[in-house]
């Protein structure tokens, strides 16, 4: 049953990627985000006009739109809603990519570092999921935190009680529930969900480090079309990151409130998370050796799990481009590139 719905939600995504407009020359922009601790500084960008500023250095204009479910965010970059979508690597791959719409990382913003987490309600440990139903985004990169947290104790998701799909904007109440027994989520439903009675954290991302990531993806043909909005969004994207680094409390705060906690709170959720604060950092990451083998496993998960792209053959059927040049995947069917090109501008201070 886990299987056909899943597959049937593959079906969907790439039914959605085949209207999408063909890119051109424009000069109006729509990104979308959803809240997490890593993505907050989108929300900021917009309201504190750093957006705007950048835009109009370039002589054009980036709306940044706040989507509250996730998934349905990602759905709509890839029915060609939105030019850009934040979303983590596996997610880029599975939807987007795996259903045909060619799509660029432009931003590397970070990996999690203990920000998605497995929890139980009530004692136990990993080995005590077995039987038991769990909740969680089908599709997301929860379901790959789950496979890797239930191997590493021997599990498979054969021996749950089911996978629930539930929406991270339903996740809170559901825990809350007495029908749910255990919860696959991120940041900040983590951090609220641990503060309930007898909320048990099993596993983390800090046990799978570099493997969840979060980026800015865009649509790949209208980036090449339209260098200047990739310049914008790098080049504010890191006026914030300054500005967090150096502790900035008014804009930390701001990103607090809007993720629905304090300063406080928000700092912790840093702290399970490793940003890259400067665009170096992000690049040297991005052009690391250990990305490509991550890729590879992602893949391999999502081939497993039959949503990696509808009828994909095998796990090598997507593409994925590296700065270098090198391919992992099919490379006569790459529709998922790491491109540096406008982090090293922002590291060179040429934007």
């Amino acid at each position: 049953m886990l299987k056909t719905s899943l597959l049937s939600a593959t079906i969907l995504a790439a039914a959605l990627g085949a209207p999408a407009a063909m890119a051109q020359e424009k000069t109006e922009f729509k990104v979308a985000w959803s809240i997490y601790v890593g993505w907050m500084p989108w929300g900021y960008l917009e309201t504190s006009g750093i957006m705007d500023k950048w835009a109009e250095k370039y002589g054009i204009d980036v709306e940044i739109v706040q989507i509250n479910d996730y998934v349905e965010s990602i759905n709509q970059y890839t029915a060609g809603a939105f030019d850009g979508v934040s979303a983590t690597n596996m997610d880029t791959l599975s939807i987007p990519s795996g259903g045909g719409v060619d799509t660029t990382a432009l931003i590397v913003g970070d990996y999690s570092n203990g920000n998605d987490a497995v929890i139980l309600k009530g004692e136990g440990d990993l080995a005590s999921l077995a039987g038991k139903p769990v909740n969680l985004v089908e599709l997301s990169v929860s379901h790959y935190l789950l496979a890797r947290a239930l191997d590493s104790v021997g599990l498979s998701e054969p021996d749950l009680g089911g996978v629930i799909n539930t929406s991270d904007a339903d996740m809170i109440a559901a825990f809350a529930t007495d029908d749910v027994e255990a919860v696959v989520t991120w940041n900040p439903l983590v951090s609220t969900i641990l503060e309930q009675p007898g909320a048990n954290k099993l596993f983390d991302s800090a046990d799978i480090p570099g493997e969840i990531i979060d980026l800015m993806v865009v649509n790949t043909e209208t980036l090449a079309d339209n260098p200047a909005f990739g310049k914008a969004m790098v080049g504010a994207w890191y006026e914030v990151m300054a500005l967090m680094q150096s502790g900035d409390e008014e804009a930390l705060t701001a990103m607090a409130e809007a993720s629905g906690t304090d300063l406080a709170g928000y700092k912790a959720q840093l702290d399970s998370t490793k940003m890259f604060w400067t665009p170096a950092e992000a690049v040297a990451f991005t052009e690391g050796p250990e990305l490509p083998d991550t890729m590879v496993s992602v893949a391999e998960f999502l081939f497993d799990k039959g949503i990696l792209g509808e009828g994909a053959p095998s796990a090598d059927f997507v593409g994925v481009a590296y700065p270098d040049g090198s391919v992992t995947g099919d490379a006569n069917n790459v529709k998922f590139r790491y491109d540096t090109t406008y982090m090293k501008m922002a590291a060179e201070g040429s934007l």
